[in-house]
């Protein structure tokens, strides 16, 4: 029986590629993006291999989250990839982008169980809300990052800025509240959170944009300051690492967890491998030696967070691309769109 699924916010990096390989699986996909009248945004997807003959767009906005239901109805899969970046100013009836995603899941939550056919949740997450910062008073970072680590929303860091702050806080408090739901003793169906490292690679999806991932990644190829500063360094002051996660094993992790038949609900970090940004330098100026490092400066050179857990791969998962693939695979794919 072909499955019906839904995916949230299907114009971005990862949910492109996600859709496209639940295309090629023979399912039905239900597509959400915020403007269906975007060429830009649509024309990707339209184009994939299986798009005409299986793929609906709906037009939804989490800022305005009833508007997810005909998507999710009849869905026996919901992959809620979608968050708010940027807080819509004309938004009257929520401050910032947190207020807006908490309320959306809140909401999509009880679509899904009014739809009565779904049996699986799964939400991409983000290594932002696994902070191993010491929450105890003390400076510096526990010795490893797992599952249990909850990132504090009010403790701060060097590199702190208001867009990846607001980020942070959002998918932290998004996250606990769909896992709250696996607690529920009438829940309808199983949440699954994937809190993704940092995403590299192409997705071989024709897009001609990708997210700030790929521009931080390659920053100290490009000398672009500011996802470098933004991102980069972000990341090393709050995870102590920067880790990275190819978008092809980022997606194949969500299909493993959509096809995982005994339960699986719960949290699962996905990440290749916990570099840190030296780590990073160091592959670009040994495998591309042609290519002169323009921004060498460096978060805490010899902190390197590792995680002790490997839930996932204890599952059966297994990552295609290590950390030095992803890396020289974002390079190319920097290539294509022009950035180095």
């Amino acid at each position: 029986m072909t499955s019906k699924v839904c995916v949230t916010g299907a114009s971005g990096y990862i949910a492109t590629c996600l859709v496209k390989k639940l295309l090629q699986r023979g399912c039905v996909v239900h597509a959400t993006l915020r403007n269906l009248g975007d060429e830009t945004k649509t024309a990707p997807l339209r184009r994939l291999a299986g798009a005409a003959e299986r793929l609906g767009l709906f037009e939804a906005d989490m800022y305005d989250a009833d508007t997810f239901e005909p998507a999710i109805a009849g869905c026996e899969f919901v992959f809620l990839v979608a968050t708010p970046i940027f807080h819509g100013p004309l938004s009257t009836k929520y401050k910032n982008t947190t207020e807006a995603a908490v309320d959306a899941m809140r909401i999509i939550l009880q679509q899904c169980e009014r739809a009565k056919t779904v049996r699986r949740v799964i939400h991409t997450a983000s290594v932002t809300a696994a902070s191993p910062l010491r929450e105890d008073g003390g400076n510096g970072f526990k010795d490893f990052i797992n599952e249990s680590c909850w990132t504090a929303l009010d403790k701060s860091h060097g590199y702190s800025n208001d867009v990846m702050d607001a980020y942070a806080s959002s998918k932290t408090l998004t996250e606990k509240l769909l896992l709250s739901y696996n607690e529920s003793g009438s829940r309808g169906f199983e949440v699954v959170t994937l809190a993704c490292a940092l995403v590299g690679g192409d997705a071989d999806t024709t897009q001609p944009y990708h997210s700030l991932s790929i521009p931080a990644i390659v920053s100290p190829l490009t000398g672009d300051e500011r996802p470098h500063g933004t991102l980069l360094k972000f990341l090393q002051a709050l995870l102590g690492s920067v880790p990275l996660a190819h978008v092809d094993d980022v997606c194949e992790a969500h299909l493993f967890c959509m096809d995982r038949r005994p339960p699986i609900a719960g949290r699962f970090l996905c990440a290749a491998g916990y570099p840190n940004m030296q780590d990073y330098v160091d592959r670009f100026a040994a495998r591309y030696p042609e290519m002169k490092i323009k921004l060498d400066e460096v978060v805490d050179k010899d902190v390197r967070v590792q995680a002790d857990t490997n839930k996932l791969v204890e599952l059966g998962f297994k990552y295609k691309y290590g950390v030095d693939e992803t890396l020289d695979a974002s390079v190319e794919c920097a290539k294509r769109l022009g950035l180095l």
